[in-house]
């Protein structure tokens, strides 16, 4: 996707503060942070959201996981806590039409969601 700014941040053709990058993920600093520590970790193929997985992706998308838990050691919040976030759709929030996951901590979160 030639308009896609996750897309264009894994091929290098936009600015990011990049924190992991394999031939599967990359992980970069979120630009808009909702919390002091904000790490997206995306696929590098486009994939639109969990709604368009396939079986296929189940390894990539455990090894997205595996990212942001390693990540999380290394930023230090492995004994504070921290929160993983997928968000499918405009409802729940998704703003970037590419699949990622929110790693976000660095402070104390509310329990429930507010309405």
């Amino acid at each position: 996707m030639d308009n896609c700014i996750f897309c264009n941040i894994v091929r290098g053709l936009a600015p990011a503060k990049i924190l992991h990058q394999d031939d599967e993920v990359t992980a970069f600093y979120d630009s808009h942070p909702i919390t002091p520590v904000h790490v997206l970790i995306v696929p590098n193929r486009h994939i639109v959201s969990v709604n368009q997985l396939e079986a296929k992706d189940e390894n990539m998308l455990g090894h997205m996981v595996m990212v942001a838990r390693a990540l999380a050691i290394t930023l230090n919040l492995k004994e504070s806590g921290y929160r993983l976030v997928f968000n499918t759709g405009p409802d729940a929030g998704q703003s970037v039409n590419h699949l990622h996951l929110h790693l976000i901590g660095g402070r104390r979160m509310p329990f429930r969601f507010e309405e």
